[in-house]
């Protein structure tokens, strides 16, 4: 697969992997993996539960440590980092959106998704400013006085969205994004995160469900933890 030449690798895997030790029994979660994220482009990785994907995602976003291998994110090779600086990279360079949303419910919208700023230690006039702009990218800018209990789950997730982008990060992760949502909020979501690539994000969905494969650039398949990647225009020719 020929990559744009506009397009910048923001996170890579070099032989990279994943076991822990039950006594002495050795679980390899994720075996030794190279595979990358490009700007530009919306990237599923799908898989069974227990496959790996979760695994693959975690290491993608700095929350855990490669047993083997290396991580780059952004050109710094962060799986030798210390935790304090890990952090960082995790706050200024990349978005997390989750299944569950984990929105703080006494909380409005725009009070959600300036939480971000704030612990980045923006004040309150910015972070106002910011988390208005990005609801508003998302379609959520009449919400913003909405407590997270008055949303639909679709509309929850998109709010989570905003939160996760509000900080301008290069690469957006999505763990089950879809997962709690009914049918026609599944396509505005993934809309949503298509027209972020589109924008220059590097984006990241773990999913089960392969009806999301239409809104893909590439697909990251892990079974066994073990990864295949395939460009999707290559898939649903075969389909």
């Amino acid at each position: 697969m020929l990559i744009s030449p506009d397009k910048k690798t923001v996170a890579k895997l070099i032989g990279a992997g994943k076991e822990y030790k039950a006594g002495d029994i050795v679980i390899t979660a994720l075996q030794a993996s190279t595979t990358e994220l490009y700007s530009g482009e919306l990237t599923l990785i799908i898989g069974p539960s227990g496959s790996g994907k979760t695994t693959l995602l975690s290491l993608l976003g700095c929350v855990i440590y490669p047993s083997f291998g290396e991580v780059w994110i952004d050109g710094i090779k962060v799986s030798d980092l210390k935790e304090k600086r890990l952090a960082e990279i995790r706050l200024k360079k990349i978005g997390f959106v989750f299944q569950k949303f984990n929105l703080i419910a006494p909380l409005t919208a725009l009070e959600n998704v300036m939480m971000p700023l704030i612990l980045q230690g923006a004040g309150e006039k910015e972070s106002r400013a910011k988390a208005a702009a990005a609801l508003e990218k998302v379609g959520m800018g009449d919400r913003m006085k909405n407590l997270s209990n008055d949303l639909s789950g679709g509309q929850q997730q998109r709010v989570a969205i905003a939160r996760a982008l509000v900080t301008d990060p290069e690469m957006m992760l999505c763990d089950e994004p879809t997962a709690s949502l009914d049918i026609k909020s599944v396509g505005i979501v993934m809309n949503e995160l298509k027209q972020l690539a589109a924008q220059g994000k590097a984006v990241a969905v773990v999913t089960h469900d392969a009806r999301l494969t239409p809104f893909a650039d590439r697909i990251v398949y892990v079974t066994d933890g073990a990864i295949t990647v395939k460009h999707a225009e290559e898939e649903l020719s075969q389909k």
